[in-house]
């Protein structure tokens, strides 16, 4: 029997397009939480994942069945742990879940100190 052939996605609007309605709408908040925080960077796919790139990646998101997946690499998880404390989380990834409101506030400063990081201004 033959592998299945994994669905290849090119670009963050095919990404979205292929998300149940709800999914498509909290990512997409997300996505402009994102954007608004770090408006230079480059939005990508990177690991079959929406990210966010600027002098190297500032996060990566993506949707799952119960939760919105939040990237932000390790140093993003650990300067942020006792406000993502409410949340399951892991060393480089935070879980949203769907029927929660997302804390866009705490993306939004996420990701300002990851393009800090990034720019070496931490």
């Amino acid at each position: 029997m033959a592998a299945k052939k994994k669905l290849s996605v090119k670009t963050v609007a095919d990404y979205l397009s292929a998300l149940p309605p709800r999914q498509r709408a909290l990512m997409r908040r997300l996505r402009r939480a994102i954007r608004s925080a770090a408006p230079e960077a480059e939005e990508i796919i990177s690991y079959r994942m929406p990210a966010f790139r600027q002098d190297g990646i500032l996060a990566w998101y993506c949707a799952h069945k119960n939760h919105i997946g939040f990237y932000p690499k390790a140093s993003g998880i650990a300067r942020f742990k006792k406000e993502i404390s409410g949340y399951k989380w892991a060393k480089g990834s935070v879980q949203f879940p769907l029927d929660r409101p997302l804390p866009l506030a705490l993306v939004a400063r996420i990701i300002r100190f990851r393009l800090g990081e990034n720019l070496g201004k931490d």
